[in-house]
């Protein structure tokens, strides 16, 4: 399976709920997993945090986060099946956001500092999870991806916050004009 990338139109769908945790859906952890961890060896200035199902073309409401958001070397990803925003707290904060789905673009993306989101674990297990930071933004960004949103919806109008990576590891800024503005591949309904 290959990641899908914009303007797919799969990313742009609200996903299906899990019923029941089946093989089916292991496998399917499983293939993203892989497909996030080949990804990142592609990409040795990125690390893959997270993945979500549609990125997979995949219209399921699946989810796999990194264990530790820090370290490349841990392959450790955590399912998490059916999560919900429960409720954000703190104040809106803006900090670099990517996405496997949207090749060489970052943003400056505003989001609340904390979120509280419940889930299902791969084993059926309900978690219930209390995350700020990096985790957090991370947890909404992947969660947008089950409803249809991207990354870059929440900043399409922001004429400073679009950025790129050089060959060195480095956020140089993006001309909005030149490469954001009118792009019918990331924004096809402008």
């Amino acid at each position: 399976m290959e990641i899908i990338t914009t303007p797919n139109p799969l990313l742009r769908k609200k996903s299906t709920r899990v019923g029941v945790i089946d093989d089916e859906i292991k496998d399917i952890i499983s293939k993203m997993t892989k497909n996030s961890l080949d990804w990142e060896t592609l990409h040795p200035h990125e690390l893959s945090a997270a993945m979500a199902a549609p990125q997979l073309g995949i219209n399921r409401r699946i989810i796999i986060v990194r264990d530790d958001l820090d370290d490349k070397d841990n392959n450790h990803f955590t399912a998490l099946i059916n999560p919900e925003v429960v409720r954000t707290e703190g104040k809106t904060v803006k900090d670099y956001e990517g996405c496997l789905s949207v090749p060489e673009i970052y943003g400056l993306v505003p989001r609340p500092e904390k979120v509280k989101v419940k889930a299902l674990l791969e084993d059926g297990t309900e978690a219930r999870i209390k995350a700020e930071g990096y985790l957090a933004r991370t947890l909404m960004h992947e969660i947008d991806h089950l409803n249809g949103i991207l990354f870059i919806d929440h900043i399409k109008d922001d004429t400073d916050a679009f950025y790129k990576l050089d060959k060195n590891g480095d956020l140089k800024p993006l001309d909005y004009n030149k490469h954001i503005k009118g792009n019918k591949d990331l924004f096809p309904d402008d």
